[in-house]
């Protein structure tokens, strides 16, 4: 046998808790990974969905309670297809295990007037658990805030 050397535990014994708490933790980092990697693939979805204005694909990306609340009708739609989205620019983002925000800043330019202008729009997200994957909350960008 070997003396500790003074070590308030033996080294073996300090190895075995560590490999206890990885085990206990791990699952957890597992389920939180696939949703970092869900929201990332949703975003990336939503993303591409306002950037080339299929603002139809970008509904189905959002809450279906907030779909029920707020309704879009075929005119709604017809509003978006009179502008053209130029950009789409992340500018600061967070998020946690069930929810996350992203500040965007999108080009739009009115297919009739040709006049480009910048809006400021804050999308946030939740996670579903029961569906296993992430709702945008607030709906489609309001492109026409302030005129």
């Amino acid at each position: 046998m070997r003396a500790t050397s003074g070590r308030p535990f033996p080294f073996r014994t300090q190895v075995a808790l560590l490999m206890l708490a990885l085990l206990v933790l791990l699952p957890g980092c597992a389920s939180t990974g696939k949703q970092a990697s869900a929201l990332e693939r949703a975003q990336y979805a939503w993303t591409g969905a306002v950037r080339w204005n299929d603002m139809k694909t970008a509904w189905q990306l959002v809450d279906p309670d907030y779909r029920t609340a707020h309704p879009l009708s075929e005119l709604d739609f017809a509003r978006y297809e009179q502008v053209q989205v130029t950009g789409y620019r992340e500018t600061s983002a967070t998020a946690g295990p069930d929810e996350a925000m992203r500040e965007i800043q999108i080009g739009v330019i009115n297919r009739h007037t040709m006049a480009e202008r910048t809006v400021r729009h804050t999308e946030r997200w939740r996670w579903d658990a029961a569906a296993g994957r992430w709702w945008i909350v607030d709906g489609l960008p309001d492109f026409w805030a302030g005129e």
